[in-house]
């Protein structure tokens, strides 16, 4: 264990203390990341948020304080907005989140665009092909991407941060964008 303390400057203007496991996983730590922040154990630093986020306070993530997690760029529209899948995820946490296993992926999905609140979607049990749906209403906390298994999570983004994309585009870190064009 490594612990030393960092200046946090504006707005806090505090000595945080730092403290560094070395674990074989860092990722296991609960809300590593903060809200809207991904873990994955394979990349240095271990952090980084979701495609079309950024930082929340980024002089603080950028001295590997992740706490502060990370915000959307661009506020939802609550009309035409698209999804991000994330695949081999662990799931977030479900508090901010409500579960309906009688639908599937697809009209999980349309009961996610008709709430304004829907941040997020994807298969309550991934077996045998997935089934159910869970929907999550606020921040997305304690995301982390898997190396072999896990799950699809399809983020929702605000149009204009989609783009003209098509309608499905490999990203990266196998991440796909999937946009629905009225």
């Amino acid at each position: 264990m490594l612990i030393r303390s960092t200046w946090i400057p504006k707005p806090q203007e505090v000595w945080k203390r730092v403290v560094h496991m070395f674990a074989d996983d860092m990722c296991s730590w609960y809300n590593k990341c903060g809200a809207n922040g991904l873990c994955s154990r394979d990349t240095s630093p271990n952090c980084k948020c979701i495609d079309w986020f950024e930082a929340r306070d980024k002089e603080a993530w950028d001295l590997n304080d992740h706490t502060g997690g990370c915000v959307r760029k661009t506020s939802l529209s609550c009309s035409g907005d698209g999804f991000l899948r994330l695949s081999r995820m662990k799931l977030p946490d479900i508090s901010e989140s409500f579960v309906d296993r009688r639908i599937g992926l697809e009209h999980c999905e349309d009961k996610c665009r008709k709430m304004c609140n829907c941040t997020a979607y994807g298969n309550a049990d991934m077996y045998n092909g997935g089934s159910g749906c869970v929907i999550w209403v606020g921040e997305l906390i304690d995301l982390r991407k898997n190396n072999i298994a896990g799950q699809d999570l399809f983020v929702r983004l605000a149009t204009t941060d989609a783009g003209d994309f098509p309608l499905f585009f490999k990203w990266s870190l196998s991440l796909y964008l999937y946009i629905e064009y009225f």
